[in-house]
């Protein structure tokens, strides 16, 4: 990490991982001693502290960086939005799609009600991690048998939430890239399948569990679609922590659960030929810069994120202040020792997140044998996972 980054960067760290942890051990302390008696209420009270944390980021997106998040979809699936159970598929193509979600999610009021599938490992990051661990985040391994226990018994647990919640399901299975892209090309050329030019070929088990588990108690689906213009530059964490903007355009599409097929081999075939339609989608956006089928829609940065933010800088500061004066902590060299050593912790943390964000370092897809016994079945991913 460049040191001009690294000064803009580590005081960011400071402030979100003093605030992390305050936020993970009240949820840990609601975690003990309210949910072995209430479920639900922990969920309510849950919802408000993890938001407390995650604000953070959508301030980062939304003041410190500028990144305009534009929404195209119609009136009534903006009206809905936040107000119905939901599962949703979006393409994976940028390094902070599930940060775009967020946005998402709290414009429509359930950021904290929002849970996602993601890969094992991503519990395991410093504050953020511990965070989705304690909402109901679903972490999935890299063997289906055991994948498919725990998608099945996360979506079960979620049936009596008692507020509107979001499912986001990454059905690419792993975030697209070049590479990726041209084995994706590479296989659906030898089996017959459409081949495709701005997405991924959708691993569609994870999809099909999915919608066999909650079509008696979720509504909708919304299909969403995340492209950058030509005019910007491609969003990245690192971009994010140092202030520069991107914008991205968001296509929203409601799909009621109810008319989606019944069978899982058609529910997976509506999975692959959503995937078609939403890579042309991607290519008419890149020819008119735009999503022009659909309504952009009136959204404004909010305030509730900068006045958490705001908040924040001011208990760390203060409470930074006041141990150091009571603890004399820089007045020896063992104090600024440590000092030195806790800011190089952050300074590893922070580089840790933003390489964990890179689709590059992702793990490439491995494709299934070019021979399947039939020419509709997809690959599914050996080495990947939902995300």
């Amino acid at each position: 990490m460049a040191i001009a980054a690294a000064a803009v960067v580590v005081p960011l760290g400071l402030l979100f991982f003093a605030s992390g942890l305050i936020v993970n051990l009240i949820q840990a302390t609601f975690y003990v001693l309210v949910r072995p008696f209430s479920k639900n209420l922990y969920r309510r009270i849950n919802r408000v502290v993890a938001e407390l944390l995650w604000l953070e980021l959508i301030w980062l997106i939304d003041w410190w960086a500028g990144v305009k998040v534009q929404i195209y979809t119609d009136r009534e699936t903006f009206r809905l939005m936040g107000k119905e159970h939901a599962l949703v598929i979006c393409n994976h193509r940028s390094d902070i799609d599930w940060l775009v979600g967020w946005v998402l999610a709290q414009r429509s009021g359930c950021l904290g009600s929002t849970v996602a599938v993601m890969k094992k490992s991503s519990k395991l990051l410093p504050v953020i991690g511990w965070s989705m661990w304690f909402s109901e985040y679903l972490f999935l391994e890299r063997s289906w048998a055991k994948d498919e226990n725990t998608l099945k018994s996360g979506i079960q647990r979620l049936r009596d939430f008692p507020l509107p919640f979001w499912l986001a399901l990454f059905v690419e299975g792993t975030r697209f890239t070049k590479v990726k892209l041209l084995a994706a090309q590479e296989y659906a050329t030898s089996t017959g399948l459409p081949v495709p030019r701005n997405v991924l070929i959708p691993r569609t088990k994870g999809f099909v569990a999915a919608v066999s588990h909650m079509r008696s108690f979720v509504p909708a689906i919304y299909d969403i679609t995340v492209a950058v213009p030509k005019s910007s530059p491609a969003p990245t964490m690192l971009r994010l922590l140092n202030g520069k903007p991107s914008v991205v355009h968001v296509h929203i599409k409601r799909h009621l659960m109810k008319e989606l097929p019944e069978t899982d081999e058609a529910v997976a075939q509506w999975c692959k030929d959503t995937f078609v339609a939403k890579d042309a989608l991607l290519d008419k956006h890149i020819a008119d810069d735009a999503f022009s089928d659909l309504e952009l829609q009136d959204t404004r940065r909010p305030i509730k994120p900068l006045a958490v933010a705001l908040s924040w800088a001011f208990v760390v500061v203060a409470g930074t202040a006041k141990f150091l004066q009571w603890s004399s902590l820089l007045s020896s060299r063992k104090g600024v020792a440590l000092s030195t050593l806790g800011l190089a912790v952050v300074t590893g943390l922070m580089h840790v997140l933003i390489l964990f964000t890179q689709a590059e370092r992702s793990n490439p897809a491995k494709v299934a044998p070019a021979k399947p016994k039939n020419k509709e079945e997809q690959p599914e991913a050996t080495n990947d996972k939902q995300q």
